[in-house]
């Protein structure tokens, strides 16, 4: 899948709410050492900028279009959430999510239609060379949570168990699907086999997919694996998750806040202990911005590019691929889960 004198690689993007733009910073200091993306894999904000990247898009035009964004748009409250002071928690309550989700998904599909992009069928992968199943030859893929059937899918790998053909179905649902912070966004449902999943932000079971293209078996892999990570170390990043219910911050609302914060970055924070994780993520400092913290002025948003430049750059100082093959796909390298 390679062309020409670029390097193939495939990359992994955190989720991290409006913090995606480090995601930017980073992959243009991977594109101008010349590495190609083959595969991208994203979470909640990763899924947006990896579907516009497995679109066709470079990092400059992902810049321009992020600095372009009105994010303060996204928060599309529905009448219910409009209401003085009750507003927020009555759509938590009866609506499972404060703001509806509609103005970023037909926003992502628009941008997607400017590269001919609509559903998977438009992102399948054509590489006879490959050892890909039918089921994951494609440019991209997205976690989300299945809350009703208690499990992280992949999108559009698993598609096909809830009996929908995954070439019909649209990009922007998917990405919709993995963005759906918990009582941030309301939920989106698809169908299982005629009944209804609640499905809910991947971040939640899995926001850092680092091992999505790992090869199950020995074989070594053709290329390496990218990941880029946002969320910073708790406590000390768990920025505000909710701003909109900031009077509510202690109490039950404040306990809530933690526990989904939590959930969105704790099983992180321990794959990124593990020597065979840390050696491919480039972490990216974001603790100055929350996830949903859609105000971002344009200088907070150059920092988050800045950021990760800073850090996409730091990493390539010391990636050597020889060299972690030697250490952890190598048959003499020490044992570790063949999935690394």
């Amino acid at each position: 899948m390679a062309n020409g004198s670029k390097l193939p690689a495939d990359l992994v993007l955190a989720g991290g709410g409006v913090k995606g733009i480090g995601h930017v910073g980073a992959m243009s200091v991977l594109e101008e050492h010349g590495y190609e993306f083959q595969r991208v894999a994203g979470t909640s904000a990763g899924a947006i900028v990896g579907s516009l990247a497995a679109a066709g898009m470079s990092a400059p035009e992902l810049r321009e279009v992020m600095s372009s964004l009105d994010f303060d748009s996204f928060r599309d409250a529905s009448r219910l959430t409009k209401l003085p002071l009750v507003g927020a928690g009555l759509s938590v309550l009866f609506e499972n999510g404060i703001f509806e989700g509609d103005v970023v998904r037909e926003w992502l599909a628009g941008e997607l239609r400017k590269k001919d992009i609509r559903t998977f069928a438009d992102l399948k992968i054509d590489d006879p060379d490959g050892t890909l199943a039918p089921n994951e030859s494609y440019k991209l893929v997205v976690m989300a949570t299945d809350i009703t059937r208690g499990e992280l899918i992949r999108l559009p790998w698993d598609y096909e168990r809830y009996g929908l053909d995954p070439d019909e179905q649209l990009v922007c649902d998917a990405v919709r699907a993995s963005m759906s912070i918990p009582f941030f966004f309301r939920p989106v449902t698809i169908p299982y086999h005629g009944e209804p999943s609640t499905i809910v932000d991947g971040g939640v079971l899995s926001n850092f997919p680092i091992d999505a293209f790992d090869r199950a078996d020995t074989a070594i892999p053709r290329w390496p694996t990218f990941g880029v990570t946002l969320v910073p170390k708790l406590p000390a990043g768990n920025a505000t998750l909710f701003p909109v219910l900031g009077l509510f911050k202690h109490g039950p609302v404040g306990l809530t806040e933690s526990l989904v914060t939590t959930m969105l970055v704790g099983h992180d924070q321990a794959q990124l202990a593990k020597p065979w994780i840390a050696a491919r993520a480039i972490e990216v400092d974001t603790q100055k911005a929350g996830i949903v913290d859609f105000g971002l002025a344009p200088d907070e948003q150059q920092d988050l590019y800045d950021n990760g430049r800073k850090a996409a750059g730091a990493f390539l100082e010391t990636w050597d691929w020889d060299a972690y093959l030697e250490r952890f796909r190598l048959p003499s390298a020490p044992a570790i889960p063949a999935a690394a």
